[in-house]
């Protein structure tokens, strides 16, 4: 289950000469209604222009109901409904029947809750789609709902509540929606918890089961239901399946939830003010907020769409480059997400999001203002809109994305917009747009302010997420300033021609034998190329990734935090020069990893050596202003800490910190720069890290191999570096764990977060593929039971799950639970984790051939699916040169040790793990009573797990250890 909240892409429609993209399948696509008023739409993969991998198929329903439907007295009742559908039904009693029939055949499922819609979807390998439809179709026609499951499926709710508490985009819905006139329904606790549908109830007799099942026969209806199906039949054999199967969906005939009439929720006195939050991050943001009416009629148009892109552009000319060059700001986001929140039949939201530096927000008013000059430029930008040519590219979907979007779009628009009604700007018309601009005034805009330097001085809080704010009036003279007349900022203007965009669609022809997997064309001592001419997917496009190694990075905390200032400065440095390759479709990404600088570009290869090129340039040329470099190391600051204050990402980092040798953790880095750093210092660093490296590259795509060879020789060319010293490993080495159990037990470092996180870890050792491929086949086999011991029937948490582990080359496996302190405490989790490794040691020893197989088959299935996109192709075979283990063919290896696997292989692989002399380490993540950010304290065990040996000063403990060799998975 989750809350919906994501974000829509947008594409224009257009043919570019050289490379035609039609759509006529469209027209081709088969729509009919059926029983009930119930919208059936089939969609054949033969149809679309791009084929998904066809051993998958997938379903998705929507429903025209959702939270703004919740009854006044049980909050979050739609959301918690989502949940019990689910949990069997007449036919299918099994509670996590569907769960593990979908996991057993490589499947996987999901539901959402929005405002107005609510959605299930599914996806499993095509052979098992009809039954899994039939199963799935249950949960609309006959629910099983027990009341015994009630109190539990609450407690998945509630835990689903905890673990969004301490998000601040969470927080700030709940608190923007806090401000919509009492009785409209976005003023509604949507998410809802324990005390609103288990304690209140309660004090109050109100009888949950009766009003859930009184909800779900009210809504649950056939004809607010939409659904669309993917799979490779026939469309009459789609069609004669949905028929049979969905015919019994009940229609009750009533109207359709409408709240079309309450319009202008946020016409109060309440919204046009400043609003000062306490975020739960490090963290300085301004949002800047207007209500408007309904924008979905203009789907066909799409006015949001023009005004965010020239307000979120962000090259030469920009808001966002100005405030930038005055370093009050590091991102500008603007637009509407078109989630329920952000868009419905009552309104639509625009808005600004910008983070700023602590300059900025200081100046915040300054940033305000700097948006008040665009609206101007955005007029004139309408009247020459014709004269640009966009190109438009339809991107392959995975099957169960595609049908939630078509699924949705069903309930929006009509049927011959199903499939590109959220995508495409069918109608140009700037007197819409203009309309829609000409409302973003000041006097009509909220703004909310994020600072953590609001803290004591908030004296107001939000009712369920417990939001510190306070709220004040605009001062005067910013009111004035915005009302009045002012001359253009001479800083902001238009985008200027666009040198990215790809004019050249040709196809290449090979100029050296075809290969399966890419060949190393290049290899010298400062680098090599591995090469794979795209000749399956057959587009314009190409793939281009370079590792440059460097032995400087890992020498301590202080370089590792100087090599993070690097990267952020250099993408800073880049933003405005490499942002119209963006608006190109191409794309760019710069990553600091453990090892190394690793560069990602990717997208229409015509233009693409140009983008790269720059890159190399700005790397080669790198510099850093003072002011920029106070600016991001302040930044850096903030975002160490955000990391540290979530309870799964600390627990990653202690349990790394004891498993690789020579590893600094993150709370080592935060010190490092709280230690100060200094311009000098950094430049320093980055002279040495460029004077010796080792280039590893990889180009996939439209290039022949000579062209790819180019991008090598530019990089050494450019960059002029000697050749490594010393040899630099891209992996740690792994201490070898005693063989008896350890625990270390840390506390969280967010003083305000209730949740905890218990991971339970079982060392393997260096092993081969095929034990790696053994315990990918374990996880699988206990994913099901895992979740339906741990969070259907003990409700731990909302998040429980077993994990495959490859620590650098060294195997295991963990289970991981995400509980809340107020409820469980971690010792009492770990021992139902016990419990339950207890229950399916059991369960593997009387393990049906049958079940063994049928797993075996699933996994087989999911190694075999074909890629869906050339990207898909890539990152595998990135993976392998990154790693340098350059077994490009895993995936087939995977496959044939899988056939060879028997079941007393599999069982005694796992009793083996549970036997004397396991090496078990167990990390706990608890609830805080004084947290200090800058180091760990540790925590000693409770009497429940009195005889477990415990880790109280990581150095000491792995310093008495031995090391495993460097080890990589090859064979």
């Amino acid at each position: 289950s989750r809350l919906k909240h994501s974000f829509s892409s947008t594409s224009i429609q257009s043919t570019t000469d050289g490379y035609n993209l039609t759509i006529q399948y469209i027209t081709q696509v088969h729509h009919t209604f059926l029983f009930s008023f119930l919208q059936i739409f089939h969609l054949d993969l033969s149809l679309l222009p791009f084929h998904c991998d066809l051993g998958y198929s997938a379903a998705a329903l929507c429903i025209g109901v959702g939270s703004f439907s919740d009854p006044n007295d049980l909050p979050g009742l739609a959301h918690f409904l989502e949940h019990m559908v689910f949990m069997g039904s007449e036919k299918y009693p099994s509670e996590n029947g569907f769960d593990a029939f979908l996991k057993k055949h490589g499947g996987s499922d999901n539901a959402s809750t929005d405002c107005e819609r609510t959605i299930f979807q599914f996806d499993v390998q095509r052979k098992r789609f009809k039954e899994a439809l039939d199963r799935w179709a249950q949960f609309f026609i006959c629910p099983l709902m027990i009341e015994d499951a009630i109190d539990r499926e609450v407690e998945a709710v509630d835990s689903e509540y905890q673990l969004a508490k301490p998000s601040d985009s969470h927080r700030k819905e709940m608190l923007f929606g806090s401000l919509a006139k009492p009785n409209h329904p976005m003023s509604k606790f949507c998410w809802g918890n324990a005390q609103t549908l288990k304690t209140e109830p309660k004090e109050k007799n109100i009888n949950v089961y009766k009003r859930l099942r009184e909800f779900w026969k009210r809504y649950y209806s056939a004809h607010y239901m939409t659904l669309a199906v993917q799979s490779k039949e026939s469309l009459d054999t789609l069609e004669e399946w949905v028929r049979e199967i969905f015919s019994q969906v009940p229609n009750n005939g009533k109207p359709k939830p409408d709240f079309s009439d309450q319009l202008s929720p946020f016409e109060t006195p309440a919204f046009n003010k400043l609003y000062r939050m306490v975020p739960v991050r490090k963290v300085h943001a301004l949002t800047i907020t207007w209500a408007l009416p309904p924008q979905e009629k203009h789907y066909r148009v799409k006015p949001l769409h023009y005004i965010a892109w020239l307000i979120g552009h962000e090259g030469t000319g920009s808001i966002l480059s100005m405030l930038r060059r005055k370093c009050w700001a590091l991102a500008l986001f603007g637009g509407n997400s078109e989630t329920g929140f952000d868009q419905n039949t009552t309104y639509s939201i625009f808005s600004i999001s910008i983070t700023l530096t602590d300059e900025g927000f200081q100046n915040f008013y300054e940033v305000c203002k700097s948006h008040q000059s665009r609206p101007s430029i955005v007029l004139h930008f309408l009247f020459v809109c014709r004269l640009c040519t966009y190109s438009v590219l339809l991107l392959q979907t995975d099957p169960i994305e595609y049908v939630e979007d078509i699924c949705e779009n069903m309930q929006l628009f009509p049927k011959e917009d199903f499939l590109t009604g959220d995508q495409l700007m069918f109608e140009f018309k700037p007197e819409v747009i203009s309309v829609a601009l000409k409302l973003l005034t000041p006097e009509k805009a909220n703004l909310l302010l994020l600072s953590p330097e609001h803290e004591g001085q908030c004296p107001l809080r939000e009712k369920w997420f417990g939001t510190q704010y306070s709220v004040e009036d605009i001062q005067q003279h910013w009111r004035e300033l915005w009302a009045g007349d002012f001359d253009l900022n001479p800083s902001l203007h238009l985008p200027a021609e666009n040198k990215f965009i790809a004019t050249d669609f040709t196809l290449k022809t090979s100029d050296c034998p075809d290969t399966e997997y890419p060949v190393r064309i290049m290899n010298n001592d400062r680098g090599c190329l591995w090469y794979k001419k795209d000749n399956k997917f057959k587009i314009p496009k190409a793939y281009v990734r370079f590792h440059l190694i460097s032995p400087v990075i890992q020498k301590s905390p202080k370089n590792l935090v100087l090599f993070d200032l690097f990267v952020n400065i250099l993408v800073h440095n880049l933003a405005e020069p490499a942002y119209e390759a963006d608006v190109a479709q191409l794309e760019y990404k710069l990553v600091a990893g453990e090892h190394g600088l690793v560069i990602k570009v990717k997208g229409f290869n015509h233009k693409l050596p140009l983008l790269f090129n720059l890159i190399v340039d700005y790397l080669a040329d790198f510099s850093a202003a003072p002011d920029v470099f106070s600016m991001f190391a302040e930044q850096l600051k903030k975002t160490y800490f955000n990391i540290l204050i979530k309870p799964e990402k600390l627990g990653k980092d202690v349990r790394l910190l004891i498993l690789e040798h020579s590893r600094w953790s993150t709370i080592q880095k935060y010190q490092a720069v709280l230690d100060g750093l200094s311009v000098d210092e950094l430049m320093e660093f980055v002279s040495s890290f460029k004077s010796e490296l080792y280039a590893e590259g990889l180009v996939q795509g439209n290039f022949t191999s000579t062209e790819s060879m180019g991008f090598l020789q530019y990089v050494t060319d450019k960059l002029q570096f000697k050749k490594l010293s010393v040899e630099v490993p891209v992996l740690f080495r792994v201490v070898e764990l005693p063989q008896k159990h350890h625990l270390c037990k840390v506390k969280s470092l967010n003083k305000g977060d209730a949740n905890s996180e218990v991971t339970v870890y079982y060392q393997s050792g260096p092993k081969n593929l095929r034990e790696h491929t053994l315990m990918e086949l374990l996880v699988m086999h206990m994913e099901e039971p895992c979740f339906d011991f741990l969070r259907t029937k003990e409700t731990l948490g909302y998040h429980v799950y077993p994990t495959c582990r490859n620590t650098s080359g060294v195997l295991g496996f963990s289970v991981t639970v995400e509980t809340q302190a107020t409820k469980f405490n971690t010792e009492l989790v770990e021992t139902k984790i016990e419990e339950f490794l207890v229950s399916f040691g059991e369960k593997m020893n009387s393990l049906s051939d049958e079940a063994f197989k049928t797993q075996v088959t699933a996994l087989v299935k999911l190694k075999g699916c074909e890629d869906t996109h050339l990207g898909e192709e890539v990152d595998r075979n990135w993976t392998e040169v990154v790693t340098q283990q350059f077994v490009f063919d895993r995936l087939s290896r995977e496959i044939d040790a899988l056939k060879l696997m028997t079941k007393a292989e599999l069982v005694n692989w796992f009793m083996g793990h549970r036997g004397e002399g396991n090496r078990k380490l167990s990390v706990h993540v608890r609830l805080p009573e004084h947290p200090a950010v800058s180091k760990l304290t540790f925590l000693p065990a409770s009497t429940l797990l009195a005889s477990v040996t415990t880790i109280t000063d990581i150095q000491a403990f792995t310093s008495t250890l031995n090391l495993y060799p460097y080890h990589k998975i090859l064979k």
